[in-house]
């Protein structure tokens, strides 16, 4: 079809992209009737009525893929073998989200849909600050799609490829927060099997989230033959390492060596395992038992960061760590000394480690505590306390800032906050009552840290039996109390 502006623009009202109103203000600023197509492609692509991807599908003729349910498409942002993930807007709320769409050519295999189905109900049950949340599956019979969270950011492949390597600090803050998505996941009785680079998610904050859990797990791995024929690379690799350690699909030490795969990926720039488009040749063992150490590839790295890695990326499975809490854990070690600069190290089983209590880092493991505090030594000291019990500590000296991290739709980015109002006095006071009559955090557990002479703060709470005081000077041995009390422990299934 041989389009002009008039059949351009009658076209996207037919396709309900632009309303009648909107076209014939576009027009009024066009002044003539008789303009050229291409002035009047630039002004609908200004005037944002438009996207590059929505008219270059009317343009070749495309009638279907512009909505999906009341959400309109507004450009592809990535692409795979098993479905196409589309940037999105509501039509009525104009609420931005991802629309996750198996691709066409799978829509008829019953194994395949339910598959994709299956990542949905699995992502439904995993609210985390480190994971992408699903909103909601459809199954329609047609086209079915999955609702997601849209992350401003970009993947860890991007990433890589603009920064080449990372450092062995921005390394370990990347896998500190994917250990802390896969360890919530743990906790729910889900393994992800789908561990790569363009899996992970950077946000525009430099918060990592991990995507696509579930997709390899279907994977046949009954024969090599079956295995060749997995749906993903990924797939086949974890089958292949799974086939050649003997142990069970599933088992969560196959994530934990993947994470080790990424860790050394960005360290290195090179991928650790053999990059091939073979599928059988991906089967070979060779590919897991032949990486090459780290320290050959990065000689100043820190002894304590390399033996995480290497822990990891053991072959034999009992090599690596027993559970990703325990990789967790000593990741956290590390970064936190590495980050205060008191990184120092002692001999554990042939591997250079960072000194930690298990027994005490065992009562934080998991949980998140965001802390408002606007004292640099008080930051410090109750960073340096609660981390040494494994909690994964987020600081805010603002309120305010602190109180943008929640929002209606999103997961909370913490278990509980604490807020000191020593120095923040009322606005402290603000945000502590705004957590407990807010709908969206009236069930976050939170603290305030008061000095008794603030009356007007301790009058003026809205306190529960999830939302306290505690009076300083304080005792960090009340706090963790506190804290033990107020947030529940994770569900294990």
């Amino acid at each position: 079809m041989e389009f002009t502006p008039s059949t351009l623009s009658q076209r996207i009202i037919d396709f309900g992209l632009a309303t009648s109103y909107q076209m014939e203000a576009a027009w009024v600023e066009m002044r003539s009737k008789d303009a050229d197509l291409e002035t009047f492609k630039s002004l609908l692509l200004r005037k944002n009525l438009l996207t590059n991807f929505q008219l270059d599908r009317i343009l070749t003729g495309e009638r279907l893929g512009y909505f999906y349910g009341p959400y309109k498409v507004l450009y592809m942002i990535g692409a795979g073998t098993f479905a196409r993930v589309f940037r999105a807007v509501h039509r009525e709320t104009n609420r931005v989200v991802a629309v996750k769409v198996l691709r066409r050519r799978h829509r008829d295999q019953v194994v395949q849909v339910e598959q994709f189905l299956r990542e949905g109900r699995m992502g439904l049950a995993l609210r985390h600050p480190n994971i992408v949340t699903i909103y909601e599956i459809q199954n329609d019979p047609r086209t079915p799609y999955l609702v997601m969270e849209f992350v401003e950011g970009e993947t860890l492949r991007e990433m890589l490829k603009i920064r080449k390597i990372f450092s062995p600090i921005e390394t370990m803050r990347v896998i500190l927060d994917i250990t802390t998505g896969l360890e919530f996941a743990f906790t729910r009785g889900v393994t992800h099997r789908d561990l790569k680079l363009t899996n992970v998610l950077i946000t525009s904050s430099g918060r990592c989230k991990l995507v696509d859990f579930g997709l390899a797990a279907m994977a046949d791995t009954s024969s090599p033959e079956a295995l060749a024929d997995c749906p993903s690379a990924r797939a086949i690799d974890y089958a292949a390492l799974e086939r050649g350690t003997g142990v069970k699909k599933g088992d969560p030490r196959s994530d934990i060596f993947f994470v080790g795969a990424i860790m050394q990926h960005i360290l290195t720039g090179v991928a650790p395992l053999t990059e091939t488009r073979d599928r059988m040749a991906r089967l070979n063992i060779s590919r897991f038992t032949e990486i090459a150490p780290l320290s050959s590839l990065v000689p100043d790295c820190p002894p304590q960061v390399a033996a995480i890695c290497n822990k990891a990326l053991e072959f034999d499975p009992e090599k690596r760590y027993h559970s990703i809490s325990a990789m967790h854990l000593e990741v956290q070690a590390v970064l936190h000394k590495m980050e205060t600069g008191t990184l120092d190290a002692v001999k554990t089983d042939g591997h250079q480690m960072a000194t930690i209590d298990p027994e005490m880092a065992k009562e934080g493991i998991g949980k998140t505590v965001l802390i408002i505090e606007s004292r640099v030594e008080m930051q410090n000291l109750l960073r340096e306390k609660l981390k040494s019990r494994g909690y994964r500590v987020l600081v805010f000296s603002n309120p305010d800032n602190a109180m943008a991290r929640f929002a209606p739709d999103e997961p909370p980015p913490a278990d509980c906050v604490v807020i000191s109002a020593v120095e923040l006095g009322s606005d402290a006071l603000e945000a502590f009552n705004q957590l407990t009559t807010q709908p969206y955090t009236a069930l976050m557990p939170a603290v305030m840290l008061v000095d008794p002479k603030q009356d007007f703060i301790v009058r003026g709470a809205k306190t529960s039996d999830k939302h306290i005081l505690l009076p300083m000077p304080l005792k960090v041995r009340d706090l963790r109390t506190a804290l033990s009390n107020l947030i529940v422990a994770p569900i294990s299934h």
